[in-house]
């Protein structure tokens, strides 16, 4: 028989080491070899016993002093121990509430069902109980126009119904659900795993709690059947690209009685050619004659609805400028107001002209009196 190694040794930790340190030092080493983590692992679990011996004794305000000064043969007789050391396990998982209760994941849940403890036992839900059913995910895309005004759009998808035949009970004509008599209904059955037992879900009617003596030959005793649905969809003006919207009741057939879960609709927005959006505002940009833009001429503007506006140039308007036209851009989602249009003035410079054009023009250079000296430039200026 090997050795039995030194407590201290067994968990990595100094002599003196505080009360914190020992269950910090257990508990990291009962995660890692814990036989849930390690099916069919013979070393790992000797470690898990291994790691839990010396937690017990050292976790143990009587037993640590008479192990510190007389070492295993002080423990000869001590309550939980049979002679030669030999270790029992009898109050081995006593306190894992306690051990694992502040770490993440639920871990002192975890640990108390795994090893029999009552209060996860309390806890845990009625597998018959009733369930809502899964929600299903649909991607549609739109395009611009019909996100900033809105539209209706029908939309076609496959889901679980409650059977037609058993009405999702999952039983043929004269079957019935009985209590699974494997786990007695709890859906949780316990295995023995050397001198610990552990929890899992019942083999037999996979966590459900019941069987089906008489199953339904329609759905083969799930309850379901996959169908095909169309619904239309109102989609409303001023809706982002991203934006998601659920139709209540139209996912997945719930158990036992339980709702059906939602269709969740997630929309994608097409670009445009012309349009770009930020929020609730438009952006386009407009191409404008050099004449128009020195003298300031009334030109239209055609919108993202199709519609002309009217719109007068200020005199002098620069290369780049961005001007706004109001409450012309998107409509704020579920509200009476809009957001505006702007729009940037591109300055045509002709690259083709007549003589008569070219003779316009140098008798306007010779009156403008125009300067190439360098001049400040707001470095803003430079990126637009």
């Amino acid at each position: 028989m090997a050795a039995k190694r030194d407590y201290y040794e067994v968990l990595g930790i100094q002599k003196g080491a505080s009360a914190d340190e020992i269950k910090r030092a257990y508990r990291k080493l009962a995660v890692k070899y814990h036989p849930d983590r390690n099916p069919g692992n013979k070393e790992a679990e000797e470690k898990f016993k291994e790691a839990t011996e010396a937690y017990e004794v050292l976790s143990d305000d009587q037993k640590r002093p008479l192990y510190d000064q007389y070492g295993f043969a002080g423990l000869d007789g001590a309550a939980g121990f049979g002679g030669g050391g030999g270790f029992s396990g009898s109050h081995a998982f006593h306190d894992f509430s306690d051990l694992f209760g502040g770490m993440g994941g639920g871990f002192g849940d975890i640990f108390e069902g795994i090893f029999g403890g009552g209060r996860s036992s309390s806890r845990r839900s009625n597998p018959n109980a009733p369930q809502q059913g899964q929600s299903l995910r649909y991607d549609l895309d739109i395009s611009f126009k019909d996100a900033v005004y809105g539209t209706k759009a029908e939309v076609k998808f496959t889901h679980n119904e409650a059977c037609s035949e058993c009405r999702g009970s999952g039983a043929a004509k004269g079957g019935s659900r009985k209590t699974c008599p494997s786990c007695g209904g709890s859906g949780q059955v316990r295995r023995q795993a050397g001198f610990f037992a552990v929890q899992q879900t019942c083999p037999t009617c996979r966590g459900e709690g019941t069987v089906i003596d008489k199953p339904c030959p329609h759905c083969r005793g799930t309850g379901v059947e996959e169908k095909s649905k169309r619904v239309t969809l109102n989609i409303p003006a001023g809706v982002d690209d991203g934006k998601r919207i659920a139709i209540h009741g139209e996912g997945d057939a719930g158990k036992n009685g339980g709702p059906a879960g939602d269709l969740i609709v997630v929309l994608h927005v097409e670009g445009h050619t012309y349009f770009e959006r930020s929020g609730q505002d438009l952006y386009c940009a407009v191409p404008v004659t050099m004449a128009q833009a020195a003298l300031g001429e009334t030109i239209f503007i055609t919108t993202l609805d199709g519609k002309k506006i009217e719109f007068k140039l200020p005199a002098g308007t620069q290369n780049g400028k961005l001007l706004r036209i109001k409450n012309e851009g998107v409509p704020i989602l579920n509200g009476s107001r809009k957001g505006d249009l702007y729009i940037k003035i591109i300055v045509q410079v002709p690259s083709h002209m007549s003589s008569k054009q070219k003779e316009l023009l140098e008798e306007f250079s010779k009156l403008d009196n125009a300067t190439t000296s360098p001049q400040p430039v707001p470095l803003s200026s430079l990126n637009s």
